[in-house]
């Protein structure tokens, strides 16, 4: 099975597709990043829609995910886990991918091109905010009060049928919990970092997102989008899109059939 041992954590990851390159006539590979909670094979949805269809695709289990084992001495940041996808990517010997990440892998996807931007040519974050108080208020108390003692609630969810398929080590499943309930509660703001970032960006939400709308437009707006109208022949558009999927929750997005021609479009 592949492993990467990066930064003192091991990611497992999977590869799919051809092994082109840019160099080769292809695009650069892609990289998806799951949600808390989840595995890269959540992305077979999308795999099957034919996002990334024709290129290399690298699915990662972020740290303490999936089958990657819990680091139990590392506390779980974003920043640190785009640290981790960015030694992937140099592990892999691979100069520049696209960069999708959904929730905390948004969030890590968000870090990793703020650190790494060398790295990144197009960016995709779907459903995180660029800073706490973007989601709801409902939202973040929930997050507040969650911690190590709800790994036994979450037993009867589908987040941990998945995890006792496939993780290294079961027994791990209270320390993850753990480590993404502290990871939620802390404060964070990003915006002034992610304003700075000069790759193509596509924000994603639903339109019944836990996020606030207000904050999706003020995010757009970080990345110079929604801020003067494009002209007659579209000259002022912004290289940064916004997305919002119809019909959609925080928790379906990566199963809306409208969500596999939205990526394709921006990732070409």
């Amino acid at each position: 099975m592949p492993y990467a041992d990066v930064n003192g954590v091991s990611l497992y990851f999977e590869e799919h597709g051809p092994a082109t390159t840019p160099a080769a006539g292809g695009e650069p590979p892609l990289v998806l990043l799951h949600g808390g909670f989840g595995a890269g094979e959540m992305f077979q949805p999308l795999l099957a829609a034919g996002v990334g269809e024709g290129r290399r695709v690298i699915t990662v289990d972020l740290q303490g995910h999936g089958r990657s084992p819990v680091a139990a001495e590392r506390e779980m940041t974003c920043e640190a886990m785009g640290d981790d996808v960015a030694a992937l990517v140099k592990h892999l010997g691979l100069e520049q991918v696209d960069v999708l990440g959904y929730s905390l892998g948004g969030g890590t996807a968000a870090r990793m091109a703020v650190q790494h931007e060398e790295l990144v040519r197009r960016l995709v974050l779907v459903s995180v905010p660029a800073r706490r108080d973007g989601w709801f208020p409902e939202v973040t108390a929930q997050m507040d009060q969650m911690n190590e003692g709800a790994a036994e609630f979450l037993k009867q969810s589908p987040m941990y049928e998945l995890y006792a398929r496939i993780a290294p080590a079961v027994e791990d499943w209270p320390v993850l919990v753990g480590k993404v309930a502290a990871m939620n509660r802390r404060p964070y703001d990003w915006s002034d970092e992610l304003a700075k970032l000069t790759v193509p960006v596509l924000l994603v939400f639903a339109d019944a997102d836990g996020i606030r709308p207000a904050h999706m437009v003020e995010f757009f707006g970080l990345l110079g989008g929604g801020l003067k109208d494009p002209g007659w022949e579209g000259t002022g558009r912004p290289a940064s899109r916004l997305s919002v999927i119809p019909g959609a929750t925080h928790y379906d997005l990566m199963l809306s059939p409208l969500l596999p021609p939205t990526l394709r479009t921006f990732l070409k």
